[in-house]
């Protein structure tokens, strides 16, 4: 605690700091476990601005002074002699690599440059060392960096704790172009490989244990070297304009995944760390890292405790980048958007890395349109709204596909939907706790898409029937909208259950609203949309048999939304089933809502739904509709907690029945089978009484599928 007074001198303040740490300790041990003091002047956000100064974790610097040694930078430890700039042996080559790829997964994984790549020394000023090998390495390591930063920062889809971009005043070696980083390290490559040549040849001839020996660390320093040429050279195939790069970024893939187990069985031969004692921590260090080197340049804040990945982990985590990346290979080749968003999001779901996010994102999206231009994505746009539903506006053969004014009036709604489509695309690049964000903002540029589209629809129903009365265009452009609109509010709130913010006596409206509002909506859109696409073939066979003037045989559809309408329908009743447990536990007393002093039910349900109040289609249930609409007194008076475990029993066979229909049944589907078998089950031994005098309140296992849980009698 400080006292300021003013000198009558120069009338510069004067501090007179006082030790409160023993008062504070005394007035603290009164707040229990969790407790938390609140004052008008220091919230929340002043506790976690606060800084505790010299204390070793609060402040960046303070580690420095903590250990016994002097701490060396770049040209000291050249000086000294503790650091080899040339004839450095395989084994310290291969250590350097290994080192220098686990501190770049770490990075990656949202910690600093300062404190993860730039702790190898070699990286501050590479010009000046003169072993070849390490030199080549160090300015494609530096190329890699640089590159990954811009290709994030392109993208845009990172936030704070996912990715810093920072790099505190190191050079990248701006001043060294793509094409002699990539001459250095192949021309390395190829003198590598002439003496794994010699060496076989010399095996061939006398197999003593030196040449064996030689020959094994050749190779094992050649897989790295080329390991780290062929993924810069991934990385700058990528970053091709319009997607040029893509089938040569498929390949190199290939060559990086087949080097995998080579390095894996290989990582021993490098120089292992020792282990050196900084603070608390054990940190690893080999000759040419120094961890602390870099400490003054962090920023006077809360530093983000940064432990360097293990040599297995972070090959294992390239290893999964590769995949990861091998899906985006195929984006391209995607003609639909619905296709696409949906790759988009089963890619979200696996949680990928900033970098493989980011590079999903610039294959296909702006801001720097590689993919397709603006125009280009109208296009595509009109190819998927062809494909769901078929709007007389985009088919050829209407009267309003040739009629200049409805043309201008439907080409500048598509202008407009441009942007609003494109953030929905991005908002599946973020990580899954920022997309639930996301998906709440977005909500209100496709509800102001929507309104547009209504217009449009309505001057267009108007065009069609002067010339063709026995067709119509209401709602085809807004439906696909408020199919997409739909598609975000679920988004929106099954994120929750992914990200557990939901107590269990909030899954009762949760459940409502998903089961009674959102998933009709979806349901009547999806089979608004198939009876369109049925009627635009209708059409299209008629005029085919009046060209004709025969008689065909009755044609099978070439586009259906079956199975869209079946996998709602099961999500669905999933979600009934749910509900109507969660309603039945309620009366049998298994599942006791709290009472609390400063809240209510209603603060709760309009916090949780208060993205939907800027939408206007669907209507925004407000909760004193939801007790109006789900109160089961309106239709079932002698509603019992049997009945609604037999409602409940009957929803989930359903859904079982029509995920089992799908005959493209993919792993998620499968698990959805099993829960929905599960919870089956469940409620037939609470149908029967099962554990009918406990109280104990059941539990809700998300382990199987993050949103659809287990239910288990405890």
């Amino acid at each position: 605690m400080e006292t300021k007074e003013e000198t009558a001198m120069d009338n510069r303040p004067t501090y007179n700091w006082v030790d409160i740490t023993q008062e504070f300790v005394e007035a603290s041990s009164d707040l229990q476990l969790g407790e938390l003091l609140h004052d008008s002047t220091f919230g929340l956000f002043e506790a976690m601005s606060a800084i505790e100064m010299m204390d070793s974790k609060m402040d960046a610097g303070m580690l420095c002074n903590q250990i016994q040694r002097k701490v060396l930078n770049f040209s000291d430890s050249t000086e000294s002699g503790q650091l080899k700039i040339k004839e450095l042996s395989i084994p310290e080559l291969i250590g350097v690599m290994d080192a220098t790829m686990a501190c770049m997964v770490t990075w990656l994984e949202g910690h600093s440059l300062a404190q993860t790549v730039f702790t190898n020394l070699y990286l501050h000023n590479p010009y000046v060392i003169e072993d070849r090998c390490l030199k080549a390495f160090s300015l494609c390591t530096l190329k890699i960096v640089d590159h990954i930063r811009d290709r994030v920062n392109r993208a845009g889809v990172f936030e704070e704790e996912d990715f810093q971009t920072m790099t505190y005043g190191f050079k990248m070696a701006g001043d060294v172009t793509d094409v002699r980083v990539t001459g250095m390290m192949k021309e390395l490559e190829e003198d590598l490989h002439r003496t794994l040549k010699t060496t076989r040849s010399k095996q061939g001839e006398e197999r003593d244990a030196e040449t064996e020996k030689e020959h094994f660390l050749t190779s094992t320093l050649f897989s790295r070297v080329k390991f780290h040429r062929l993924f810069y050279a991934m990385l700058l195939s990528f970053s091709k304009e319009k997607c040029e790069g893509i089938p040569q970024s498929q390949k190199i893939v290939v060559q990086l995944q087949e080097l995998i187990p080579t390095i894996r069985d290989t990582l021993p031969v490098g120089v292992q760390p020792e282990q050196k004692e900084l603070s608390k921590n054990d940190y690893p260090t080999i000759m040419g890292f120094e961890p602390l080197v870099n400490q003054r340049l962090l920023p006077p804040t809360f530093p983000r405790y940064t432990i360097i990945k293990s040599r297995e982990a972070a090959l294992e985590y390239m290893e999964t980048l590769l995949n990861r990346l091998m899906v985006v290979t195929t984006v391209p080749q995607m003609t639909s958007l619905h296709t696409v968003l949906d790759t988009f999001k089963d890619f979200s779901k696996t949680s990928p890395c900033v970098l493989s996010r980011s590079i999903l994102q610039l294959t296909l999206l702006p801001p720097n349109k590689r993919v397709f231009g603006v125009n280009s994505i109208v296009d595509f746009l009109k190819e998927t709204i062809r494909g769901f539903i078929a709007p007389p506006a985009l088919s050829p053969k209407s009267s309003l596909f040739n009629n200049p004014q409805a043309k201008t009036y439907v080409d500048a709604w598509f202008m407009q939907a441009v942007r609003p489509i494109c953030t929905l695309i991005q908002t599946t690049g973020h990580n899954r706790a920022r997309q639930r964000d996301k998906w709440g903002h977005l909500l209100e540029d496709l509800s102001a898409l929507q309104e547009e589209a209504d217009k449009v629809d309505a001057y267009l129903h108007q065009q069609l029937v002067k010339t063709e009365p026995n067709r119509q265009h209401l709602a085809c452009l807004g439906n696909w909208v408020l199919y997409h609109t739909l598609q975000a509010m679920i988004s929106y709130l099954l994120s929750g259950f992914e990200l557990e913010l939901y107590a269990p006596y909030e899954y009762h409206y949760i459940f409502w609203y998903l089961y009674e509002m959102l998933y009709s909506w979806l349901i009547n859109t999806l089979h608004r949309a198939d009876n369109f696409l049925l009627e635009h073939e209708t059409i299209a066979d008629n005029q085919q048999k009046g060209r004709n003037n025969k008689k065909n045989k009755k044609k099978k559809r070439t586009k259906t939304l079956n199975k869209e309408i079946t996998m709602a329908q099961a999500e669905q009743h999933m979600f009934g089933g749910y509900y109507k447990a969660v309603l039945g536990l309620r009366l049998d007393g298994k599942l006791v809502y709290p009472s609390f002093e400063f809240d209510s039910e209603e603060v709760q349900y309009s916090h949780r739904f208060l993205p939907f109040t800027t939408v206007s289609t669907p209507p925004y249930i407000h909760y004193a509709q939801y007790k109006e609409m789900s109160d089961l007194k309106r239709y079932e008076p002698e509603a019992s907690a049997q009945s609604l475990y037999t409602a409940s029993c009957k929803c989930f066979h359903q859904a079982k029945a029509l995920l089992e229909s799908m005959s493209t049944a993919n792993e998620e589907i499968q698990t959805l089978i099993k829960v929905a078998k599960t919870n089956f089950v469940v409620m037939k031994l609470l149908m029967g009484g099962h554990k009918k005098d406990s109280n104990e309140p059941p539990d809700f296992d998300f382990s199987q599928h993050k949103v659809y849980p287990v239910m288990k009698l405890m």
